[in-house]
């Protein structure tokens, strides 16, 4: 039944039968054992069969407009002959586990666009502002043909550089006439940027967002230089009125053609790859030490222990550790 199942869902996503797209993501996202099985086979079907897709993540803290902007964007690049994806996170209760994907919803016009595929996801708990799952479910866009695809990420602030290394342009949107400390954004996000867009550069805002631009612009000056010779760019952009957005694009599309040229993008991309492999690795061990049943009774035990001032967190953690090793 498995292998039946896995020619189906691939065979899905090959032909980009969306509901069966939508369908293998759920089944990569899900935590069950037997369905991660599914999700291996599957996963490695699809390798091989992705299209050269450009990876695009972009950030901002809440009320930036993100989803705003991601919608206009979405159809500027559709207008391209573009295929665009869009993997929107929303964060996940820390008590019920619960999200309330609401992006599909904020995205209700680009969501209908026949070449547009938008894909809400919870974060799980994980951090970097990003699903735990977001490499797989790229891998599955890319082999259901989409070449732009879109990562939206939580905005919550000192979190939001997971997705910097799963990405190939990151893009920084701000606010107009707010400080970095009314935004909550650290100075390690905006020196990972690749460009920075002032959103919501309309109205009475126009003045501010140019004043912005400048002194962006002149602390960028102060970071160390990129790696791959790129310069970044400061922007202003109006998502509401659609302004500013084919600069951006224009933008993104110098960053690549550079970034190809001195191979600095397939370089990256080797990097992220190997990222990837060491994050599955931790994953693989700590679920395995979890689930081990003789130390599901142990940790139950040294946790009470700890709790009532028997033994410390440090020494249990090392009995912990010398019985998995010894079993």
């Amino acid at each position: 039944m498995d292998a039946n199942f896995v020619d189906h869902l691939t065979q899905g996503v090959l032909t980009n039968n969306t509901t069966v797209l939508a369908q293998a993501i759920t089944l990569i996202e899900s935590a069950k054992t037997e369905h991660q099985k599914i999700a291996v086979k599957l996963l490695e079907k699809c390798i091989g069969h992705q299209t050269e897709s450009i990876r695009i993540g972009i950030t901002g803290v809440p009320g930036v407009g993100k989803s705003t902007f991601i919608e206009s964007f979405g159809k500027l690049l559709l207008s391209k002959g573009k295929r665009v994806a869009v993997l929107s996170v929303d964060p996940s209760s820390n008590e019920t586990k619960g999200s309330i994907l609401g992006d599909k919803v904020r995205m209700e016009s680009l969501a209908k666009e026949q070449h547009a595929f938008i894909r809400p996801s919870p974060t799980g708990g994980s951090l970097g502002g990003v699903a735990r799952k977001t490499r797989e479910t790229i891998i599955l866009l890319e082999t259901a043909g989409y070449d732009i695809i879109l990562i939206e990420t939580v905005g919550v602030g000192q979190n939001e550089t997971t997705v910097r290394d799963m990405t190939d342009f990151f893009l920084l949107l701000k606010l107009p006439g707010a400080g970095d400390e009314l935004q909550g954004i650290k100075r390690g996000v905006m020196e990972m940027a690749d460009a920075i867009a002032i959103n919501k550069a309309d109205g009475h805002n126009k003045k501010p967002a140019e004043s912005a631009k400048m002194e962006f612009s002149r602390a960028l000056h102060l970071f160390a230089a990129k790696d791959n010779g790129w310069v970044p760019k400061v922007m202003t952009c109006s998502a509401v009125e659609n302004k500013g957005l084919t600069s951006i694009w224009s933008c993104i599309e110098n960053f690549v053609t550079l970034s190809k040229e001195n191979g600095f993008f397939e370089q990256t991309r080797k990097h992220q790859n190997k990222k990837w492999l060491r994050e599955h690795i931790n994953h693989i061990l700590l679920r395995d030490f979890y689930e081990h049943p003789d130390i599901s009774k142990a940790l139950s035990v040294l946790e009470k222990k700890v709790v009532d001032g028997e033994i410390t967190p440090f020494r249990a953690a090392e009995n912990l550790v010398k019985n998995y090793r010894e079993t």
